[in-house]
C-alpha cells in the first residue's frame, strides 16, 4: 500500500512539473518583439544590483493573491538613494509615495506591489525594515513606495490577507538571477485582457556602439483591451477583448510598471523613460481606460548617481547622459515592456478563485497558430 502511495505521488509530481513546463516565455516559442538583444536572463536583474522578492498567497479557495518586491541594490537604499521618477499613464489607483519621489527625483525604500487594499500595510512593513536597518536609527521620516492592482475578482480581497510579515519576507528574499513570472508574488489573482495576467519581465542590452546599457522591466498585468502580439491581432481572432458581453473580461484594472537602468540618467530623464513605457503598454492593445490605474516607476542603478542621505558637501557632481543619447533608452524601454506584458501571459495558468470565479490562461496552441498565420513566427 505504501509503495502504491509513493507512486502515486511521484505521478503527481511529476504531472504537476510537465504541466508547468508546458508554458513557456515568449522567445521560446520563437516570438520575437523588436530588434534590441535582450539581457542575458532577459529580465529586470539583468540590470546589476537589481534584486526581485516574491510571496504568493494561494490559500483554500478565496485567497489568491502576494507582494512583489523590487530593490534598486542590496544595500541601505535609504542612506544610500537612486535617482527615480514616476509617470502615470492613468491614475485611477494608488501608488503610495509617488509624490515625494515626483519631487526629489529619488527613490528611498524598496518598491512593493500587491493589491489594493494591502497598500497601507506593505507601507507599514516597509517603514519598518527601514527603521530597522543598521544606520537608521535616527530616522524618523520614510517614504515607502507601494504600487497595487485591484485582484478582486479572484481574491478575497477585503479580507486583507496579506501581512506585514509577508512584505518582510518579500524583501528579504530579494534576490539576483531568474525572476519568477505568471501567478506568482503580487500577479497571483490578476486578469489581462480577459485572460489570467501576473508578473511579467524583460531586459535590453545596448550595444557598445550605443553606450552599452541595460534596461529591464517588470510588470504586474491586470488591464484589458484588445491583445496584440507583434502586431497580430490575437485577442480579436481568439473573440477575447475588452466590451463584449462575457464575465470578467472589462477593460478597467490596472497595470504596474517597473523600469531599471544602469545608465547614468537623471530623474528628468527617467521620467521620459517611463512616458515611454506606456508606448509598450500600447502596442500588447492595452487601452489605459477610465477605470485603470497605470504607474510607471523608473529607476536608475548607476552606482555613480546615488543620492547620500547625509554629506558634509553643499554640492554633488556627477556625470549624466546628454538627452540627445536617450533615444535607444526609449527603444529599450517600449520593447522590454512589450515583452514584459506578453511574457506575463504565456507564463500566467488558468486559475480558480474567489466565488469559483475561473480565468482561463492564454491559450497557446490558438494562440500560436494565430502567430503563424500573421508570419509572427514560421510554420
Amino acid at each position: 500500500m505504501k509503495q502504491v502511495f509513493i507512486i502515486c505521488l511521484f505521478m503527481m509530481v511529476f504531472l504537476a512539473q510537465t504541466h508547468a513546463q508546458q508554458r513557456k516565455r515568449l522567445r521560446e516559442y520563437g516570438i520575437k518583439i523588436g530588434v534590441l538583444p535582450t539581457g542575458k536572463l532577459n529580465a529586470i536583474t539583468d540590470v546589476a544590483g537589481v534584486q526581485v522578492g516574491q510571496v504568493t498567497l494561494n490559500k483554500g479557495t478565496e485567497v489568491r493573491t502576494g507582494v512583489s518586491a523590487i530593490l534598486p541594490h542590496a544595500g541601505n537604499l535609504f542612506q544610500e538613494k537612486v535617482l527615480a521618477a514616476v509617470y502615470v499613464g492613468n491614475g485611477f489607483g494608488k501608488l503610495a509615495g509617488s509624490s515625494q519621489v515626483q519631487e526629489l527625483g529619488n527613490l528611498e525604500s524598496p518598491i512593493i506591489l500587491t493589491n489594493t487594499l494591502s497598500v497601507a500595510t506593505a507601507m507599514n512593513a516597509v517603514i519598518t525594515h527601514t527603521l530597522q536597518q543598521p544606520g537608521n536609527e535616527k530616522v524618523q521620516s520614510v517614504n515607502a513606495l507601494v504600487g497595487e492592482t485591484n485582484d478582486g475578482g479572484l481574491n478575497d480581497i477585503r479580507g486583507r490577507h496579506v501581512t506585514e510579515k509577508h512584505v518582510l519576507e518579500a524583501i528579504q528574499k530579494a534576490k539576483d538571477g531568474e525572476v519568477e513570472e505568471g501567478n506568482v508574488g503580487a500577479g497571483t489573482g490578476t486578469i489581462c485582457f480577459g485572460f489570467k495576467g501576473g508578473i511579467g519581465t524583460s531586459s535590453r542590452k545596448l550595444p557598445p556602439s550605443l553606450g552599452g546599457y541595460t534596461v529591464g522591466v517588470l510588470v504586474q498585468t491586470n488591464f484589458g483591451g484588445v491583445l496584440q502580439i507583434a502586431g497580430a491581432p490575437v485577442g480579436e481572432e481568439l473573440e477575447r477583448f475588452s466590451f463584449r458581453q462575457q464575465i470578467m473580461e472589462k477593460a478597467d484594472g490596472s497595470c504596474m510598471i517597473v523600469v531599471a537602468t544602469d545608465a547614468p540618467v537623471d530623474a528628468r530623464n527617467l521620467e521620459r523613460m517611463a512616458k515611454r513605457a506606456m508606448l509598450g503598454l500600447g502596442k500588447t492593445g492595452g487601452i489605459a481606460s477610465n477605470g485603470s490605474g497605470d504607474y510607471v516607476i523608473s529607476f536608475s542603478a548607476h552606482p555613480g548617481l546615488r543620492v547620500p542621505y547625509e554629506s558634509r558637501e553643499r554640492t554633488q557632481t556627477v556625470t549624466l547622459l546628454r538627452n540627445d543619447e536617450m533615444s535607444p533608452l526609449f527603444m529599450a524601454t517600449i520593447e522590454a515592456t512589450e515583452e514584459a506584458i506578453l511574457n506575463s501571459l504565456f507564463k500566467a495558468e488558468t486559475i480558480v478563485g474567489k466565488d469559483k470565479n475561473k480565468v482561463e490562461a492564454l491559450p497557446l496552441e490558438k494562440t500560436l497558430d494565430i502567430l503563424k498565420k500573421h508570419h509572427v513566427i514560421k510554420p
